[in-house]
């Protein structure tokens, strides 16, 4: 884990001044996969883990960064022409800080010291907790208030869209920059409108379990569903006139003309529709604090997801299966985009080591690699420490 305080020591010993220093979270989804691209719901979470910038301004139009994951220090010139898909970690620096200034927000030149607890490539958003601590920290040391958090969202998305190559949605930076202690965070991805969703979890946890793999199916799949997706609201639409997206269809409408689709485009449609009414009653189910309701929502995502969807792999079904087993697990789900990543259980506070011990051991046994699981509870946003 990286220490606020001995960051602010590295600072200075690395450029000679003291820092302010600034911190946002990586995420996870509990529910709603694949629903941001049909203009559906997710109901994400901020995750303990940060990416911290440790900041001081310059006198000029220089930006000098350094990462301590990467171990090297390179410097961005804000009055040179930009810099877009050069395919390093820089992208999400340049491209965070050239889109907040051409949303009106005033930044100058900075040094920068980025070290970050959130694993790379795992699915938990590395990326955007780094744009939006480093938005933060570049808005923070010109104003004298705190930066808006929708603009420090959306500059995020704009540095991945245009500066990274990354067609995401607005999920990951939202939620690093909107995050609440305890709260998970209900967002329309058509309208982009919140609401926080209380956590009453009494003595559960969130249990994050890494895979640690990722297959090369990913991409091409990611794709593919898409079309598929546009597909079924084509042809839906011939039944259902005025629909834009899955978004607008019901499981009652699936029950009435989904003879209209193949087979193929059925299953997928009936994820995403479905997908939709489970997050909403998800949310629901955490308010009041049923966390049997919220389990069997998780594990019936999951099912979908591995058998209507098909973005889910033997690591992760296997993960789930076996915290489904666990005594003090209520549900269990892939989250993320599939093919690899990570899984999420809700679990008693008491059952996690003996969870923890016990996947790590029958994965090992199973698949030879070795997981990372931690627990987690709902953490802040962005914010300066």
């Amino acid at each position: 884990m990286v220490s606020p305080d001995g960051l602010r020591r590295e600072f200075q010993a690395e450029f000679a001044r003291e820092a302010r220093v600034f911190s946002a979270p990586g995420r996870v989804n509990l529910i709603g996969e694949h629903t941001d691209y049909n203009d559906g719901f997710v109901l994400p979470v901020a995750i303990e883990r940060r990416t911290f910038v440790a900041a001081a301004a310059r006198s000029d139009r220089v930006l000098r960064v350094r990462s301590r994951e990467q171990a090297e220090t390179s410097e961005i010139m804000l009055d040179a022409a930009p810099r877009k898909m050069g395919g390093t970690w820089l992208d999400y620096v340049e491209g965070t800080a050239r889109s907040l200034a051409e949303r009106g927000v005033g930044i100058t030149g900075a040094d920068l010291l980025i070290a970050s607890s959130v694993p790379l490539g795992a699915g938990l958003s590395a990326s955007a907790s780094l744009e939006v601590s480093v938005g933060y920290a570049l808005a923070a040391l010109v104003g004298p208030l705190p930066p808006d958090r929708v603009t420090l969202a959306l500059a995020g998305q704009a540095a991945e869209h245009e500066y990274v190559g990354t067609l995401c949605g607005i999920m990951d930076q939202y939620i690093a920059a909107l995050g609440k202690r305890g709260q998970a965070l209900l967002i329309d991805c058509r309208s982009l409108e919140t609401s926080l969703v209380p956590l009453t979890l009494g003595a559960a946890r969130l249990m994050v379990c890494d895979s640690q793999v990722k297959h090369s199916l990913a991409s091409s799949a990611y794709n593919q569903r898409r079309a598929e997706c546009a597909e079924g609201v084509r042809l839906l639409a011939e039944r259902l006139p005025g629909i834009r997206a899955l978004r607008d269809v019901t499981s009652a409408d699936l029950e009435r003309h989904g003879s209209a689709l193949p087979p193929l485009l059925a299953r997928r449609c009936r994820h995403v529709v479905g997908e939709n009414e489970r997050v909403q009653a998800a949310a629901a189910a955490l308010g009041r604090g049923d966390l049997a309701a919220m389990g069997r929502l998780m594990v019936e995502s999951h099912r979908s997801l591995q058998f209507d969807y098909e973005v889910s792999c033997p690591e992760l079904d296997f993960l789930v299966d076996c915290a489904l087993e666990l005594p003090g697990v209520y549900g269990s789900r892939m989250t993320g985009g599939g093919f690899g990543g990570c899984t999420i259980a809700l679990i008693e506070g008491s059952a996690v080591e003996h969870a923890t011990a016990l996947i790590c051991s029958r994965f090992r046994e199973r698949f030879g690699g070795e997981p990372k699981v931690f627990a987690t509870d709902a953490a802040d946003g962005v914010r300066e420490e």
